[in-house]
């Protein structure tokens, strides 16, 4: 045991006489202080640990290292369906008043948007082609009994991303449906008697289409997460230069390009 030792001096006092003849002798007190008990072991019995204090635990480790669900958040999260990407174009030096509106179309050599629903507005040959290949299609007879119902040919032109019309259907299209599918921007392409019906519906799947209207921002699909990263580059300089081809001052009209997943933060790739 450790022992501590305070000295206690004399105290003189000049107010009381009876102080100052005598002398107070020096006392040592020593005061005993035990060390602190050491912790118990926690009882293995639950009975006998009657306290309702948790037992007492090692000391606290440091933190560990960032374990795998810190990765997974860095990732990409999994969607379930595919991303699409879009190229973001914004025009500088160009007024949409004034100067003439372009409007354009580019085949892409990688299909950007497997997903897109098309629906065939064939003769009986069409339309049994496209029951073979499980492709929607509607006859003459299917078109009559929407009777040129403005509600229904609303509902038919959202329910599909484009059509394709045999060359004598097309031509019947205005008055067995009146212009829906033209406010749409919907109007069939042409499909003819010896084309090969899904060679076409691909073909129209990667074309693009570049058209100014009244705001200075375009956007058009370029590609999807699924697709290789070289076939989205391609796909994306072929989009950029053929966008600067329609302009009057070409690549001094744009002003940047952006890039952006449907569910990601948008890259800038031009400025």
């Amino acid at each position: 045991m450790a022992n501590i030792f305070i000295y206690n001096s004399s105290l003189f006092r000049e107010q009381n006489k009876s102080y100052s003849t005598r002398h107070h002798s020096e006392q040592v007190t020593p005061i005993n202080i035990s060390p602190p008990p050491l912790p118990q072991p926690c009882p293995t019995n639950s009975t006998q640990h009657s306290s309702t204090r948790p037992c007492p635990t090692s000391s606290p480790t440091p933190k560990e290292a960032p374990s795998k669900k810190a990765e997974s958040k860095s990732l990409a999260k999994k969607r379930n369906f595919v991303e699409t990407i879009e190229m973001q174009v914004t025009l500088k030096n160009y007024d949409p008043q004034r100067e003439k509106r372009f409007s354009g179309t580019f085949k892409l050599p990688t299909i950007p948007r497997e997903g897109l629903k098309c629906c065939v507005l064939g003769n009986a040959a069409h339309c049994e082609q496209a029951d073979r290949i499980g492709v929607d299609h509607r006859s003459v007879e299917d078109l009559k009994k929407l009777n040129k119902n403005k509600k229904l040919v609303k509902k038919l032109a959202k329910k599909y991303d484009f059509f394709l019309a045999s060359n004598n259907m097309i031509k019947q299209i205005p008055r067995l449906l009146g212009p829906g599918l033209t406010k749409a921007g919907k109007f069939p392409t042409l499909l003819g008697p010896s084309d090969d019906m899904q060679e076409k519906i691909n073909e129209v799947k990667s074309t693009i289409k570049f058209q100014m209207k009244k705001v200075m921002c375009l956007n058009v699909a370029v590609g999807n997460v699924g697709l290789s990263k070289k076939d989205n580059i391609v796909n994306v300089q072929l989009a950029a230069n053929f966008l600067a081809s329609l302009l009057k001052k070409q690549w001094q009209n744009i002003g940047v390009i952006y890039i952006k997943s449907t569910m990601g933060p948008p890259q800038q790739i031009y400025f």
